[in-house]
């Protein structure tokens, strides 16, 4: 993909506050792989497992950091963190696509919503009395807002996503297709052998600058709000519970899920196909595997990790054996530990 114009490598360090190394006239016009680049694009190294492939990168240019400085010939950019470098490089290369503002002819407003004369509405719109679009927002086809929804300025809304009555989205997020903000979070209580519903009348609140993967959904809260802080980032279809809250710059990787009430802190790394339990409070800065099943609250920063790797199927038949007979075990150990005792004490 050939960015929409060319840029010098100067001006792309620049971008990213890097140091250029090597001609800094060079014109680049987009950005592949180690591998697979072409001339005119530039390239980036931020493992060291991939330094081999240097010598065989036909790019025009390459972002790496200080201890590979001097690893090519090639005309470079050396920042002291790469993958943020080739970030706000792909930036400026490729920008946000910008939408021309106005209302689509098919699209139904309530006469009581407040729509910024910058926002750009798209075909099928619906949006509902008392919701607030702030300036510069863009609304894709078939997207869906409930009254009373405040989308803040900048926003980002790609096609069809539905965000119910009353919940809040903060400045410059993007909501990808699919996305569903609001629905009823899963709340029945038992009675004579049936479920009485339980209504939900709480809100989802988003915070600024953040983004949510397609088909995610974000249950609103029972009776308190659901509340995902500013800077998080959640990848596709990962369901947050009701009354659940994510703190500040956490990221979640697709098919997480996470049980209602679940306080989660900020600056976390939660992997793909993690599952929590409800009720649970993860503390700042905790990394968790992929395909984890956390039960308990973390509350201390670190790697925490549950999931067992794949094996052969055999070994695993002879693995899940022993793990049957293992409460059979745990019994003679401790009863061997009391004879060794009694015979200590003789």
């Amino acid at each position: 993909m050939e960015a929409t114009q060319p840029y010098s490598l100067q001006d792309l360090a620049d971008a990213c506050g890097g140091e250029v190394v090597g001609d800094a006239q060079t014109l680049i016009r987009g950005i592949g792989t180690l591998e697979q680049a072409d001339p005119g694009e530039i390239t980036f190294l931020t493992n060291t497992l991939y330094r081999d492939l240097l010598s065989k990168t036909r790019a025009a240019a390459v972002i790496l950091g200080p201890s590979d400085r001097h690893a090519t010939a090639l005309p470079r950019i050396v920042s002291d963190n790469p993958y943020a470098c080739y970030a706000r490089i792909a930036q400026r290369l490729f920008p946000f696509p910008q939408a021309v503002a106005g209302v689509h002819p098919s699209a139904v407003i309530d006469p009581a919503a407040r729509i910024a004369a910058s926002a750009s509405i798209g075909p099928q719109v619906t949006i509902g009395a008392g919701a607030v679009v702030g300036e510069g927002v863009v609304i894709g086809a078939g997207c869906v807002l409930g009254a009373h929804v405040v989308l803040g300025e900048g926003c980002w809304l790609y096609p069809h996503v539905v965000i119910y009555a009353g919940c809040e989205v903060g400045a410059r997020c993007i909501l990808h297709s699919g996305v569903v903000l609001g629905a009823d979070g899963f709340g029945m209580a038992r009675d004579q052998g049936g479920w009485v519903k339980i209504p939900q009348i709480g809100r989802v609140l988003i915070g600024a600058d953040v983004e949510i993967g397609a088909n995610t959904t974000v249950d609103r809260g029972a009776i308190e709000d659901t509340v995902i802080e500013e800077g998080v980032k959640l990848d596709n279809q990962i369901q947050i519970a009701h009354n659940c809250r994510i703190g500040a710059h956490t990221v979640i990787a697709g098919c997480t899920g996470i049980s209602g009430s679940t306080r989660i802190g900020r600056n976390c790394r939660i992997g793909g196909g993690v599952g929590m339990v409800g009720h649970l409070e993860v503390c700042d800065g905790v990394t968790v595997s992929g395909f984890s099943l956390i039960t308990k609250s973390i509350t201390q920063p670190g790697v925490y990790t549950s999931s067992i790797p794949s094996q052969p199927h055999r070994i695993w038949m002879e693995t899940l054996a022993n793990l049957r007979a293992l409460p059979q075990w745990v019994k003679k150990l401790r009863a061997l530990e009391q004879d060794i005792q009694k015979l200590k004490e003789e």
